[in-house]
């Protein structure tokens, strides 16, 4: 009857479950990973083409004015070309499942649109938008160096009339 009974079996019982239960986890963990990993994944991908839209639509939208304007040799123009070939460069299909030697760095790239983009706002006079990848403005505190253009844009446009007053003399002050 002891030569039936095998000990060898007892002693790696807990081992033998320990092993089980890592492997039948490990690969449930995956599997919910995969599922988490592309579900995250089309969100940081939509918020991130969110924002290039935003700057694709702005540079667009100012090429369609200098253009009818004829200012193609304007330096905003120069800036409105770089910034639609930078975006023009970012991938629109997954790198990792292109060519995966390529070393395309998505984070460099977008960082340069970004900062075409503030060249872009300061050499139109307009306050830039600051949107980010998640997808809603910046809660940074205002930039003075911004404010200080911005103010001295005003200042600037305050000393320009408009239009002509004929008569200045007979300009009465508005009553509401």
């Amino acid at each position: 009857m002891a030569a039936d009974f095998d000990l060898e079996s007892l002693v790696d019982l807990e081992q033998t479950f320990y092993d089980s239960g890592y492997e039948d986890g490990f690969a449930h963990g995956r599997i919910h990973g995969l599922i988490e990993g592309r579900a995250l994944g089309r969100e940081k991908g939509f918020e991130m083409w969110e924002e290039l839209a935003f700057y694709e639509g702005f540079a667009l939208t100012w090429k369609a004015i200098y253009t009818s304007q004829g200012r193609d040799d304007d330096r905003a123009a120069h800036h409105i070309r770089h910034l639609l070939d930078l975006i023009s460069q970012f991938p629109r299909v997954n790198p990792s499942a292109a060519d995966a030697s390529s070393e395309l760095d998505i984070l460099k790239l977008s960082r340069q649109i970004q900062s075409r983009y503030r060249a872009l706002c300061s050499t139109l006079g307009v306050k830039p938008g600051n949107i980010r990848a998640s997808g809603t403005p910046d809660a940074e505190a205002p930039d003075p160096d911004v404010d200080a253009d911005l103010s001295r844009l005003q200042s600037r446009q305050a000393a320009q009339p408009v239009w002509k007053l004929d008569d200045a003399a007979h300009v009465q002050a508005m009553t509401f």
